[in-house]
């Protein structure tokens, strides 16, 4: 009821940065006052000279059914001052909630002239170097833009980083027939888990950048502090995990630069999954006696410990997070991990995820080549993508299909002509279409894939059956329509996955033993050790067991198998 510490939220843009003009639209898009464009050059004046910004955000009520005022605005300001950056909300999202809308139109305003500087200084760095083709810059939500297109609307990259490993995760999904996955991308700060169902990863479109509304498709991506850096802490008589990470610099202990917190990978190597005489392949010098030290000051004295116990103790809690954060993007939406194969990369990745899969009973763990590179490999199976969308408040009636079909043909006439535009031909553009939907008085939406849709009933009968598997029942109230979505694809040529050649009479032996924990046995037993460059289609090794690649390290336990398939993918499964 009433808080003596409360702090106002710090607002996005101070006060005296904006600036109202007069102008007005209806709720319908309908022109009620015209743009003051004297108005505007007034603002955009106070703001340059005045406020020295060097970008200006552009949102107006009701502009997702109607842009011609904020462009028109924004011609204004690039008259006057062509250097600043502009960013126009009716340009990124198409939607209504106006809070939302203008959060993410400042949010791309912010990073719009680094972006643009990054991606000309880039460029120009690659004509100097002979490159005389175009670049592409991936999305948040799945696929790549062109480095233009990227330029004038840079939100739609705000959260990307992650995404090239869906993608790729995606293709060899599809190579080797496996349509439902969970990956899992494990590095150094931080671990990101997503549902790939149907062939297809899971996309939103509500999501925040530092609390921040961002309205703009992203992958739906659980992110925990959970990496190999991830510091282990002690708050009361409690071990923590996480949030908190050493990084890359200071690092972890056993990195020996400097780091003195216990990590993740601190207790990967005093449980013997990690070789210190192997780091890197043999490159890296590393200091284990430091980090069992550091484990032991830090984590084992504290809590009445032995050193072995903290280590696992610190596995054990970083194992207790993910798994909630799985849950989160599996059972709290209706979707069984017990059906997924999961995907494990990152440099971490390997180590982690067949533990994860015993914890969630997953069918499955699938390990790619290179997995530490594996999102960067990924963003070369990326199609030229774009969203388009419109907001289309309408209860389901005989009315509404054919504004509904007037409405996608739009759309989709907007989004052949950008992928005709980026040099798309035609044989290679792929249109989809989708419905945000709810029972009437509801909040929050359900998306329904409406290809191939050829009646209202059909659409309704798609809706309950996504609206049941979500949330367990359906409702007899009317159905309504929210937003309409159109995805736009230029198919690029993919890379192959090349297959590899069977061993024919060698067999596959241990290049070493060593001693580790297998959480199967609650013991230290010994691991044998293989190199993966070793492996060749159709060898199985039996764990308890590690295999090791200059970058990662895989390892699974007594309860487990591990199969190499055609393609050198290493496949886990756990005895039931």
């Amino acid at each position: 009821m009433y808080d003596i510490n409360y702090e106002k939220p710090e607002s996005i843009v101070p006060r005296r940065r904006r600036v109202g003009v007069p102008g007005r639209l209806d709720a319908d898009g309908a022109v009620v006052e015209e743009i003051d464009t004297d108005a505007v050059a007034e603002a955009a004046e106070y703001l340059v000279e005045k406020q020295d910004v060097d970008s200006i955000a552009i949102c107006f009520l009701h502009a997702y059914q109607n842009g011609q005022h904020e462009q028109a605005a924004a011609e204004c300001v690039q008259d006057a001052y062509p250097d600043i950056s502009v960013s126009v909300s009716s340009d990124i999202s198409g939607e209504y909630r106006e809070y939302e809308r203008t959060s993410t139109a400042v949010l791309d305003g912010y990073i719009k002239p680094i972006f643009e500087n990054y991606v000309d200084t880039l460029d120009a760095s690659l004509r100097d170097g002979g490159f005389d083709g175009s670049f592409f810059v991936t999305r948040s939500g799945g696929g790549t833009l062109t480095a233009e297109s990227a330029k004038s609307a840079p939100a739609h990259t705000i959260l990307s980083g992650p995404a090239g490993g869906l993608i790729g995760a995606s293709h060899v999904g599809r190579v080797t027939d496996r349509d439902n996955l969970i990956t899992v991308d494990m590095g150094g700060t931080s671990l990101d888990a997503a549902v790939v169902e149907d062939g297809s990863p899971v996309v939103k479109y509500d999501s925040s950048l530092e609390h921040q509304p961002l309205m703009i498709p992203v992958y739906d991506i659980r992110t925990i502090g959970a990496g190999g850096g991830s510091i282990a802490w002690i708050d009361g008589d409690l071990l923590k995990v996480g949030p908190e990470s050493a990084g890359a610099d200071p690092g972890p202990i056993c990195y020996d630069n400097g780091g003195t917190q216990p990590t993740v990978t601190d207790a990967a190597l005093a449980l013997g999954f990690l070789d210190p005489g192997d780091f890197l392949g043999g490159d890296m010098d590393t200091a284990a006696g430091d980090a069992l030290d550091g484990i032991e000051e830090e984590l084992a004295e504290p809590l009445g410990m032995t050193v072995d116990e903290a280590s696992k103790g610190v596995l054990d809690v970083a194992l207790a997070n993910t798994v909630g954060a799985i849950r989160e993007i599996t059972v709290e939406k209706g979707l069984d991990p017990r059906d997924f194969s999961m995907v494990a990369y990152g440099g971490a990745g390997p180590m982690f995820v067949p533990l994860l899969a015993r914890e969630l009973g997953a069918s499955e763990v699938l390990v790619p080549q290179a997995p530490s590179v594996f999102s960067a490999w990924g963003m070369l199976m990326a199609d030229v993508v774009y969203d388009f969308s419109q907001t289309h408040l309408a209860v389901l009636d005989d009315a509404t299909l054919n504004e509904l079909k007037t409405a996608f043909a739009d759309l989709e006439a907007e989004g052949r002509e950008t992928l005709t535009a980026e040099g798309v031909a035609e044989n290679r553009q792929r249109i989809g279409r989708a419905v945000e939907m709810r029972y009437f008085g509801q909040e929050h939406t359900v998306e329904v894939d409406a290809d191939g849709v050829s009646s209202l009933d059909e659409l309704a009968e798609r809706f309950e059956d996504q609206h049941e598997t979500r949330y367990g029942h359906t409702m007899d109230d009317p159905v309504q329509v929210v937003h309409l979505r159109v995805r736009a694809v230029g198919e690029n040529d993919k890379p192959e996955l090349e297959r590899g050649t069977p061993r024919e009479d060698s067999e596959l032996t241990p290049a070493d033993t060593r001693e580790a924990y297998c959480f199967a046995e609650d013991d230290f037993v010994e691991f044998d050790v293989y190199r993966r460059d070793d492996l060749k289609p159709g060898d199985e090794i039996r764990g308890p067991a590690v295999v090791t690649e200059p970058t990662t390290s895989l390892v699974f336990h007594s309860d487990q198998t591990a199969t190499t398939d055609d393609y050198g993918h290493i496949i886990i499964t756990t005895d039931q």
